[in-house]
């Protein structure tokens, strides 16, 4: 390996990585710049030819790497989740993707004058869509729970039936005579769907079982799924060509559904390893393009874009939703969102190779053409998805709100106070009297556990952007950070300690820092705001103006004023912790806890809402 190969490998690495950057920054899926980086490192700039630099090696990275990507997204899979739907997404995978697959192959054949046969593998090719842009898509769009369910399973499943379809395709090609190709066609589907089904579940079923007996440490439980992910897909396509998708993927679901299987801890690290993966996979595909074969084809490709997007798509739709319990906006929704992604760039460029080998000239058509779909697709519904959702009332709000673990005095008062400014917040405790005095509060509450299974599946988590960790007890509160961090990050975990930071030992204090944020500053903790409390202090909301600015507001209260939280001009929450930098405005509200002893009367309209614990006992709604 010489030192340009080197570069070459470095430079994708960090490009995928600025891309990724880019697109979280300016909220736009990411495959819009990966794909535009690919291109100007490949064709435009030719700093990049990958077969070049892999040689040999890079199918197989390629179609190891999708296989990677698909038992990453099927692990996500729980039934649970679309229970209700499951007819809608089985529809969409099965004669929806017909639909999908005849208009697209008529298209082809009508608007760029292909050859049946290539038109054919071009309509299964592209009949794909993947969790390498759904996933990206839904984070960007936020689409109602409905939509986001059903397209995140139709990403992850129709996927490997996509790929083998297209290998059906491929196979009635090569076969010669019509008699002879459908005999033969028929024979490898039914052993694909056979050897794929079988291995797949028998690894998923003693993966799974091996897990839960600790029959394999834990410490090497990631290393164990790769390498058993790999082999059986790798096994399976040795028994039968192409079936390693449908393995992997029904080995992630028959996972993802086992009882008393914990497979969080490999889920997190799959998902590093698969955006990094598909970040490194769409440079290096995108880099084969051929622009001027792309730019050859005119205007057929349009006419081709055009069906799929305003044709194909919404009668996959309308005919899968038949009899279903989806609302019309959220039908329409559905039929606007189909992105092409990875598994349809590398299918094609599989089968553009060995089909030129075969003698088949237009073949050579497949790879521009599928990277034109799946850019046209992508950027199209980026660009325009969000707009169409918020229109169609099918998009979720802006995540503004908080979990409180935690039913106590002091948790009810934080949370009467967010939920008196409209912001949405569910408390959950395992002692009844607690939840049960909140409930009477008016507070959405949640009895139970708030780290367990069944929490995961009841507290519901749309609009909620984090956690107020505020147990009595600071090890359930770090329980708590561990548990939530995978869904909301350590940036949005705020932690109460039990002791002041300025009391703590380094190595106590950053077993804190290493899961969530400390809340509310140096000198807060559990026991001294809650002794507070019960003093008569109060949690008060106060409006900065131009006349009564945070200068004013600091003379007037001083030290006696603990800043809890601070409401911008836009409505964002901004939660004060250890180390933050919150510059409140005029215009912005601030919520603190005002000791006792302090003249809590309102002066001159100022402060506009006051809490006190002998109110909320009553059930006093302020």
């Amino acid at each position: 390996m010489n030192e340009y190969t080197l570069i070459q490998i470095a430079g994708i690495l960090v490009a995928a990585t600025a891309c990724q950057w880019l697109a979280w920054r300016v909220k736009i899926p990411g495959i819009v710049f990966l794909l535009i980086t690919g291109i100007l490192a490949g064709p435009v700039l030719g700093f990049l030819n990958p077969e070049k630099m892999m040689g040999d090696l890079f199918f197989p990275f390629v179609s190891m790497s999708v296989a990677l990507i698909l038992f990453e997204g099927s692990l996500t899979l729980n039934f649970a989740q679309i229970r209700g739907l499951h007819i809608v997404v089985r529809n969409m995978v099965s004669y929806g993707m017909l639909v999908t697959w005849i208009i697209t192959a008529l298209a082809a054949r009508l608007g760029l004058g292909l050859s049946w046969q290539i038109s054919v593998l071009l309509g299964a090719i592209t009949s794909v869509s993947g969790p390498t842009v759904i996933v990206p898509m839904l984070r960007t769009v936020r689409p109602n729970h409905n939509i986001a369910n059903i397209l995140r399973w139709e990403g992850i499943i129709v996927d490997p039936i996509g790929a083998a379809m297209a290998v059906l395709a491929y196979e009635f090609i090569m076969s010669g005579s019509a008699q002879q190709a459908m005999g033969h066609t028929i024979l490898v589907f039914v052993r694909l769907v056979a050897v794929g089904v079988t291995i797949g579940a028998i690894c998923g079923y003693g993966f799974g079982m091996a897990i839960r007996k600790h029959w394999i440490p834990e410490f090497i439980h990631n290393l164990f799924a790769i390498s058993l992910v790999l082999g059986a897909f790798v096994f399976s396509n040795h028994l039968q060509h192409e079936s390693g998708l449908v393995t992997v993927t029904v080995m992630g679901i028959w996972l993802a559904n086992m009882k008393d299987v914990p497979i969080g801890d490999i889920l997190h690290f799959k998902e590093h390893i698969s955006m990094l993966l598909i970040s490194v996979l769409f440079i290096m595909l995108a880099a084969r393009l051929n622009i001027n074969e792309l730019l050859a084809l005119g205007w057929g490709m349009s006419f081709l874009f055009i069906a799929i997007q305003f044709l194909a798509r919404p009668m996959n739709i309308m005919v899968s939703s038949i009899g279903s319990s989806l609302t019309w906006p959220e039908r329409h929704m559905l039929a606007w969102i189909a992105p092409r992604g990875i598994v349809a760039a590398a299918i094609s460029a599989l089968f553009a190779t060995q089909l030129e080998k075969a003698g088949y000239p237009d073949a050579a058509v497949l790879v521009p053409l599928t990277f034109f779909i799946i850019i046209s697709t992508v950027l199209v519904q980026s660009l325009t998805a969000r707009p169409i959702a918020l229109w169609l009332k099918v998009a979720e709000p802006i995540p503004n709100g908080f979990i409180i673990t935690g039913a106590n005095p002091l948790a009810r008062a934080i949370g009467k106070a967010l939920m008196d400014l409209g912001f949405q917040v569910q408390l959950a405790d395992t002692g009844w009297d607690q939840v049960m005095k909140a409930k009477n509060e008016g507070l959405p509450t949640y009895f139970g556990n708030p780290v367990s299974e069944h929490a995961d599946r009841h507290i519901q988590l749309v609009g909620v952007r984090g956690v107020l960790a505020l147990f009595p007890h600071e090890a359930a509160n770090v329980a708590v950070a561990i548990h939530y961090r995978l869904e909301f990050g350590t940036d949005e975990i705020y932690i109460l300690p039990s002791r002041p930071e300025e009391n703590r030992l380094t190595a106590d204090r950053m077993s804190i820092q290493n899961h969530g944020k400390i809340l509310f500053g140096k000198t807060a903790s559990y026991p001294a705001m809650a002794t507070e409390l019960a003093r008569g202090g109060q949690i008060i909301t106060t409006k900065l103006t131009e006349k009564f600015t945070l200068e004013q507001f600091t003379q007037k209260h001083g030290h006696r004023a603990m800043l809890l939280f601070a409401v911008d001009k836009t409505n964002r929450l901004h939660v004060y912790a250890h180390d933050c930098q919150i510059n409140p405005e005029p215009g912005w509200s601030l919520v603190y806890m005002l000791k006792n002893g302090e003249d809590n009367h309102v002066v001159k309209g100022e402060d506009k809402h006051i809490i006190n614990p002998d109110r909320l006992k009553k059930g006093y709604n302020v």
